[in-house]
């Protein structure tokens, strides 16, 4: 049985991060809640553990429990490192949190450089290009749970209409935050602030929601035929939305789609 949240001790990071040492290892770094000093009893204590491009034996990362807290050591490799800053989906997930990270280790100031850089970090012209071109590949990744959507909803089929649930709407939030570059310090606050860069009053925003199930104070929740539907809804206003960043090559498929579910709602 786990320990109360209340009796739980308190972490020595520092010597937290030892029990993760090992040969190859340059940097480990504590992120998230507890680095930014807003932690809950609940909240993971989030390690990122910077290796040597081929370390040698290391303790096993993963998850774990320790003193009754959730510990996650997340292995990153420098070709990894590297992807944060030239990868767009990488960069919203990684470089905002790395801002306020505290070094446990580090070795040479290997992790203090990365900090730096993630400081001076700027979303520009070449960034927003490759953000465009995932946007597109990912619009069209997307068309086979739109799909399920439509079949489920054709047959009253339960399973395909989780499926497709699932696609149409973090799938869809996940296009639009890495193509609006939204830089998130943590992912509890992905929807919120998707949802702030698009505009909280547009269609956009209230079929989002409600794809997710949110509702309205005083409202019946919407069923999964409704989040499914309004998911649908979302696939063609983010197709609106991203016009401009449609790929020629992925063009005619989205259209297709777009087409295909305005015909069916």
């Amino acid at each position: 049985m786990s320990r109360p949240a209340a009796e739980r001790p308190a972490l020595n990071f520092e010597a937290l991060a030892c029990r993760f040492d090992g040969p190859g290892v340059r940097a480990i770094a504590l992120l998230g809640s507890h680095a930014r000093g807003d932690a809950g009893i609940y909240s993971d204590v989030d390690l990122q553990r910077l290796v040597d491009a081929a370390p040698g034996a290391l303790p096993p990362g993963d998850s774990h429990l320790i003193d009754g807290h959730l510990v996650v050591v997340g292995t990153v490799t420098p070709t990894e490192v590297e992807a944060w800053f030239t990868e767009p989906q990488q960069a919203t997930n990684m470089i905002a949190g790395l801002q306020p990270a505290r070094a446990l280790i580090d070795r040479d100031h290997y992790f203090g450089q990365i900090q730096r850089r993630a400081h001076a970090f700027r979303w520009d012209a070449e960034m927003q290009a490759k953000a465009n071109i995932y946007a597109s590949e990912q619009m069209v990744g997307w068309i086979e749970e739109a799909h399920k959507g439509l079949q489920g909803l054709m047959l009253d089929d339960v399973g395909r209409l989780l499926l497709g649930r699932f696609g149409l709407s973090w799938g869809l939030l996940g296009i639009v935050k890495v193509q609006r570059g939204v830089m998130l310090r943590t992912e509890n606050e992905m929807l919120a602030r998707v949802i702030g860069s698009v505009g909280v009053e547009t269609e956009w925003a209230r079929l989002c929601r409600t794809a997710f199930g949110l509702h309205e104070a005083g409202q019946s929740p919407p069923s999964v035929y409704d989040e499914v539907r309004a998911g649908l809804r979302l696939y063609v206003e983010t197709a609106k939305l991203l016009a401009h960043a449609i790929q020629p090559q992925h063009a005619p498929l989205i259209k297709q789609t777009v087409e295909r579910i305005e015909s069916f709602l």
